[in-house]
């Protein structure tokens, strides 16, 4: 075979071949796509349902310990009856009145809980700061809103970003994985972001609880600006 025919036939199996990796990158794509809706309805339908809330007797309503000594009565709160993982939420807002809400950020548990007159309305796993980066623990009004923010010292994008302190430690949307953490933010997954973005109002209280060993949280440092 000369030289001609045979580079005209390997070229002809390189297309082919790169046509069929395009076809089943494509296909990955599609179905990533379907399985990203498909978790989705899931957990439309699981907030949906009449069993997703536990309600308190008026007579018994429980309390939630803030820092600082302070208290938040609780009417209700979500049904979660398994385990979240990382990138997991649940949400529920249907018959729960407006107002101002609480934002309860428990480090020892990983686990961010939004709070509207007493009910609690969502939940969703977090990711924090460590190593250096700590956290801080405390109670904090929600300073700014800023819906498509972008860290110039980390060079990152903090989506649906609520700010919480002055060198912009901020709760905001991430990719929330094993083995992840932050410069000191709260992140959450961003569809969550965008529920708890289009709730908040600056002045909103966020208390975050500590992580349960002495040092952990820490003071404020580190945010991501």
């Amino acid at each position: 075979m000369s030289s001609w025919p045979r580079a005209l036939l390997l070229f002809t199996v390189s297309c082919v071949l790169f046509s069929t990796a395009a076809m089943v990158m494509r296909d990955r794509t599609e179905r990533a796509a379907a399985k990203d809706a498909e978790i989705e309805a899931v957990l439309y339908a699981a907030t949906a349902a009449p069993q997703v809330r536990i309600r308190y007797d008026e007579n018994d309503y429980p309390q939630i310990d803030l820092p600082g000594g302070g208290q938040e009565t609780v009417r209700s709160v979500l049904n979660i009856t398994r385990p979240m993982r990382y990138g997991g939420y649940v949400w529920d807002d249907a018959g729960i009145p407006e107002g101002p809400i609480l934002i309860r950020i428990d480090l020892a548990r990983q686990l961010l809980s939004i709070f509207r007159d007493g009910h609690e309305i969502g939940s969703a796993v977090i990711l924090y700061g460590t190593d250096g980066k700590a956290t801080p623990m405390g109670s904090f009004p929600i300073l700014q809103k800023v819906a498509d923010y972008h860290s110039r010292t980390y060079d990152a994008p903090m989506p649906y970003a609520l700010r919480l302190t002055d060198d912009w430690v901020a709760i905001h949307g991430s990719d929330v994985r094993t083995g992840f953490a932050t410069h000191g933010c709260i992140g959450v997954p961003v569809a969550f972001a965008r529920r708890l973005f289009e709730q908040a109002r600056e002045g909103d209280q966020v208390v975050i609880l500590p992580a349960g060993r002495e040092g952990e949280g820490g003071a404020p440092s580190g945010g991501a600006v």
